[in-house]
């Protein structure tokens, strides 16, 4: 079995956009912004044998606030910038794959035999936690200051970047 770190997009991958000290996802493919230090974390994880797969909620598009063409660019851009394996979306709250509910790291981990025990999960809301803590990754919390919950409970380890995520994760390969 192999092992993964599975990734939130929106403040973890890319730039969330910060509405009324909340994060919300870039609505046009103008408004996606990768930070310099996603790429280096993600070819440090990728080197040590991990499979890289965003996991991600787009309830934005059921909502009608953005339209499936614009993900699917979105996510393109993604993956031809960034060493990602897959991306695992949900469109819809009401949803078995809908973070905090762990079916999308369940259905990556069915179709990759990855071993949930040895994988983690890296989020920036209590949500991707809290789906990680579901099905039983160790868990990290980038912390961005948002003004909503915490993950309670806790993630395993609170980080301030993506880049020391990966630092913490390497330290048990």
């Amino acid at each position: 079995m192999g092992k993964a770190v599975f990734l939130d997009s929106d403040g973890v991958l890319n730039t969330a956009i910060i509405k009324d000290g909340k994060p919300v996802a870039p609505t046009t493919l103008a408004e996606l912004v990768i930070p310099a230090e996603v790429k280096p974390a993600l070819e440090r994880l990728k080197a040590a044998g991990f499979l890289l797969i965003c996991v991600t909620n787009k309830p934005d598009v059921e909502r009608g606030l953005m339209t499936q063409a614009t993900v699917d660019a979105i996510y393109k851009k993604m993956r031809h910038d960034l060493p990602l394996d897959d991306v695992f979306i949900c469109y819809h709250e009401n949803s078995d794959c809908y973070k905090p509910k762990p079916g999308l790291l369940l259905a990556a981990a069915k179709k990759y035999n990855i071993d949930l025990k040895l994988s983690f999960m890296i989020g920036d809301r209590w949500r991707d936690v809290a789906a990680g803590q579901n099905a039983y990754c160790k868990t990290i919390w980038i912390d961005r200051g948002y003004t909503e919950n915490k993950p309670n409970p806790p993630a395993d380890y609170t980080a301030l970047s993506l880049f020391d995520a990966a630092s913490w994760i390497l330290t048990f390969t």
